[in-house]
């Protein structure tokens, strides 16, 4: 379009300027900080902040996978469903190890890993619907959606799982440090027998659940930016006629992405259950919207060929610091979907408008 603005063709145009297009969503999520800083209570504090890491894991999680589906050109609707998916599978098979007699934490490794196995189905399902059968991205995955929702809700008979093994909630609540100062420093577990006084001087660092998942996160950030994988992702969203030309096999690459989105939609169904000590068909109903717009937040296209599991990192913690600020400053929660929509049309209308400004190239 001859009316996009060009940062080759503003050449006035600061370096400041240009960093800040390039980098509105660090900048937002900076100034979201500092504005709930000080409006809301002692809302900076280490303990508050680590609650938005924690609340930005599901997003972040499913915003992985949904990363590589959308570079790529398409989209996947199922993520929130096939997030419930993986908890009800993970916390059926937790219950199914524990009842044979396997140790705790021995249950919980192998349900994880029974529910991450089962959970590659659904993004094998969407994979072969759209790469090889041509159904829009769109209508497959919301195909997914409803199967999803549906084959949760028969497993789990329409009620949460229960009955895990007690150290499920100790690994998903808990945190790497424990910290009483002038005392000691504990790593994993909190120590017994504190005396009420210490319990409240007791500063726990870094929870289990926000390692876990950055482990796995930047694993796949390193994927994305710095192998064949991760380059023939972009050249397939960027014109698939030209991955076609390079000799990438189009329909084989589009299969792993959706795969790897159900992957994702999986482990974030496993920390649900880690974190809540239950498994539900509904546990990522309301995440699959905050999933795509963290992406677009993050600087990803919806048409394709651009992104970073960078950006979406920051769209998650957009999203999550609105969260918490809102719930510091007693707004009521539902306002945050008119925060989130209103933040999305700004991340579309930036990338419609001025994508030579804000893209650094991939």
């Amino acid at each position: 379009m001859a009316e996009k603005v060009s940062a080759a063709s503003n050449p006035g145009l600061s370096p400041f300027v240009l960093w800040t297009g390039r980098n509105w969503s660090f900048v937002f999520l900076v100034l979201e900080l500092a504005v709930f800083g000080i409006l809301g209570v002692r809302f900076l504090r280490l303990e508050n902040l680590q609650n938005i890491l924690v609340a930005s894991t599901t997003i972040l999680l499913l915003g992985v996978g949904e990363t590589y589906v959308i570079i790529s050109g398409g989209i996947d609707l199922s993520v929130g469903f096939v997030m419930g998916f993986g908890a009800v599978n993970c916390a059926k098979a937790m219950v199914l190890f524990q009842s044979q007699g396997v140790p705790d934490w021995m249950a919980i490794l192998l349900g994880a890993a029974a529910a991450l196995a089962i959970g590659l189905i659904p993004g094998l399902v969407n994979g072969t619907l759209v790469a090889r059968l041509n159904v829009p991205p769109f209508l497959a995955t919301f195909g997914m959606y409803g199967i999803a929702f549906g084959s949760s809700e028969i497993i789990s008979k329409n009620t949460p799982i229960s009955g895990l093994p007690a150290l499920t909630g100790a690994i998903g609540n808990g945190y790497v440090l424990y910290w009483l100062p002038g005392k000691f420093l504990r790593l994993f577990s909190r120590p017994e027998g504190l005396a009420p006084l210490e319990l409240r001087r007791l500063i726990p660092i870094i929870p289990n659940v926000v390692v876990i998942s950055l482990i796995f996160v930047g694993i796949f950030a390193f994927i994305l930016a710095r192998t064949s994988f991760g380059r023939h992702t972009y050249a397939v969203g960027g014109s698939r006629d030209a991955a076609l030309r390079a000799g990438i096999n189009l329909r084989a690459h589009l299969t792993k992405t959706y795969i790897l989105s159900s992957f994702f939609a999986s482990l974030s169904g496993v920390i649900y259950v880690l974190k809540f000590v239950t498994g539900r068909a509904d546990a990522g109903s309301a995440r699959m919207l905050d999933a795509v717009v963290a992406v677009v937040i993050g600087g990803a296209s919806l048409y394709g060929g651009t992104g970073t599991i960078r950006g979406t990192l920051i769209g998650a913690l957009i999203i999550a610091t609105l969260e918490t600020g809102m719930v510091n400053l007693g707004i009521p929660s539902f306002n945050r979907y008119i925060a989130i929509g209103v933040i999305l049309v700004i991340a579309v209308l930036i990338d419609q408008f001025f994508p030579e400004l804000v893209r650094k190239g991939e």
